[in-house]
Order: structure tokens, then sequence, then C-alpha cells
């Protein structure tokens, strides 16, 4: 037999469960960034895939507003070669950076190259210990794996939208002494202007970015209809059996196998249990046959991006109508119903959400119930 084995320098992968209820209403225009699974979204910054996974019952609910020609859970972004000190231009700095709201990561290899980010007119840059010298920046030191005592990478972070941060003040003089002396080499930019406008000004040629000739890209949903799956059945009330730690993950593993494809949880799976002695997770009250959707996009997002698909899928995958009768006329109302259809130990709609972030280090993954109840994993590696 091969003795495989993890080395014991590797870094240990981390994941954060945990089981929330949602508040009873939830404002769209004024989220909350400090409750599950909300503040899971907010901390990781640029995600580079989304997997939206559904029952097709419900897909077929969601799919008009997906694809929507204005829907939120469609987006673009662009591709684009600049210099830091282009970034720090007075028109360019007053029109996306002060005033609006976009955020752009460069090229680079985490903990090798100079690598540099704008998030929430934070301006953040990850730099080489010789670089850094150079620079002659105020940054702090950043544990990278190296030796204890010798740092190799430095932090240095810089508000943009303070005051103080403007052409003529010392501080702000540094940085674009910095950005025109050192940091001068072009770099490929991802760019995303989350103003609403930004899509139709872009298409037409009238964004400030257009001298720099961008690649705009489009962030598309693009489905999968998976047949024949095994499902766990979950109610509400079996959820405590998901806070053993061999069963949480034990479902985070069924989640992101069906993105894949995998014929491991297809309900005719035959395998010889020789390759394969993968199961289908159960909580409690078996597991059932059920066609399933997979939902991708990939592209460059945010947190608010997958804050409005989450919504999205919530408010239109969980609508039920009651039909009410005045007079002549039919009525319709959306039910928002906890516990599906209020019996507790029954099985529960639910549809499940990952995202990975760049750098191959972090993700998470969010399976919503229908009604208020929320499991979230955060993975650190």
């Amino acid at each position: 037999m091969l003795d495989i084995h993890r080395p014991s320098s590797a870094p240990d992968t981390k994941i954060y469960f945990s089981h929330s209820v949602l508040p009873t209403y939830i404002d769209p225009q004024n989220v909350s960034t400090k409750k599950k699974p909300f503040s899971a979204f907010a901390a990781q910054k640029y995600s580079h895939t989304l997997d939206l996974i559904l029952p097709e019952e419900m897909y077929e609910l969601v799919k008009n507003e997906l694809h929507r020609a204005d829907s939120p859970a469609r987006a673009q972004y662009a591709r684009v070669h600049m210099k830091l000190s282009e970034i720090l231009e007075a028109e360019f700095l007053d029109t996306y950076v002060k005033q609006g709201n976009i955020m752009m990561l460069s090229e680079g290899r985490p903990l090798l190259d100079d690598i540099f980010e704008l998030h929430n007119g934070v301006l953040r840059m990850e730099l080489t210990r010789p670089t850094y010298e150079r620079c002659g920046l105020q940054g702090v030191p950043m544990e990278d794996g190296g030796r204890k005592h010798q740092k190799q990478r430095w932090v240095v972070e810089y508000n943009l939208r303070e005051p103080s941060m403007k052409h003529g003040k010392k501080g702000f003089g540094r940085l674009e002494w910095a950005a025109r002396n050192v940091l001068d080499r072009s770099l490929t930019w991802l760019f995303y202007n989350a103003s609403l406008t930004s899509r139709e000004a872009l298409g037409e040629g009238r964004e400030l970015i257009e001298k720099h000739a961008p690649r705009v890209c489009e962030i598309l949903p693009e489905e999968r209809r998976l047949s024949g799956v095994m499902v766990p059945r979950v109610s509400i009330a079996g959820l405590k059996d998901v806070y053993n730690e061999e069963e949480a993950t034990g479902l985070l593993e069924w989640i992101y196998m069906l993105p894949l494809g995998s014929p491991r949880v297809e309900a005719g799976d035959d395998i010889n249990p020789h390759l394969s002695r993968y199961e289908v997770p159960d909580l409690g009250k078996g597991t059932g046959e059920r066609n399933m959707v997979a939902v991708r996009w990939k592209g460059f997002m945010g947190p608010a991006f997958m804050r409005e698909v989450f919504l999205m899928a919530r408010k239109e995958g969980f609508k039920r109508r009651e039909k009410k009768v005045n007079g002549t006329q039919d009525m319709y109302t959306d039910v928002d119903m906890e516990g599906g259809d209020g019996v507790e130990d029954e099985e529960t709609d639910w549809f499940a959400m990952s995202a990975q972030a760049f750098g191959g280090k972090n993700a998470w993954t969010v399976m919503q119930f229908e009604g208020r109840e929320t499991l979230v994993w955060e993975i650190e590696s």
C-alpha cells in the first residue's frame, strides 16, 4: 500500500460552521453585514466562481428573474492594463473612488509578487521586502509562512476617501512618488463598477475607464440540470443533527459534488465499492431522489453581487401563492412560511450557494431553508 499522508508543513484547512436564523424582515436596500450569511459574503471581497444549487421546481420559479436583461444576477467587469499612478490621477480618483464605488484587483501570485487591490476606497498593497524598502511608505509585516523573525512581505494601506488623500497633501505625495518611481509597472487589473448606470455607460463608451481600452466581460448564469440526484431529506427539527462535525462536513462535501456532476450522487450509481465507498449523507430522515439544477457564474464578483443573488433566490424560490377571492377578482399574496408548511418535522425546501475566492484559499457555502434557518460554512486554508 502507498503511504499517502499530508506533509506536516502544509497549512491546515479550517472550516467554521454556524447555524443562524434570519430576521423576520430583510430590507434589500439596507442589509446588515454583521449577521450570517451576509457577514460571510462581506468577508470574502473577491470571488471568481459562484454556484447556486436548488431543486428543479424551485428553479422554475427563479429562472425568469435570473435571465432577465436587467436582473441583479447579471453583471459585467473589465480587464484593463493600467499603472498604479494612473489610478491615482485626480479625474480617476474623484470619479471612481471618492464619489463612485469600484473594486479592482491586480495580477500577481500570492506570497510571491507585488499585489494591489482597491475595495471600498481602501488601496491595499502587498509588497515584497525589496520593493517595500524602496517605496519609503509606512506598512506592517505580514505572515507569509517563512522564517519567524525575518519578514519577507509587507502590507501598506491607504484609505483614498479620506480628506487628506488628495493632490498637494504630504501623505498623498509620498504615495504618488512611490507609484511613479518604484511601483511603475503596467499591470493587468480586474475592474468592477457597482454603479447601476455603469453597464449602459460602458457599452456606449461613456465611461472614464474607456481611455485605457478595457476588455468587457459579461457575468452570466449558466445552468446545468441534474436528473435523479440522491438528496438528503432535511427538516428544521433535524438541523441539530448537522452540528456533528462528521455530518456537517459530509453535507458540505455533498453540496460541492453537485456542480461537478459527480455520478456518485446519482440514484442509479452502481460503482464497485472497492473503487468508491462514498454514500450520500443521511441526516436522520433518509435520502430521496430529486431533480436538481446547478447554476454557475464565473468572473470578478464582490459581496454585493452575492447578496443580490441570495435575496433574489430566497424571494422567488420560496414564493407561495394563496388564492383569495375578493368578489369576482382573484388576489395572490406571497407567504414566507417558516419551516416550510409550518410543520417542523416535515421535509423542508432549501437552496445552497457556494463561492470560491481568488487565490484558492478561502470559500464559503450557505444552505438556506424555507423560512429563516440558515447554515453557513466558511473555509480558510
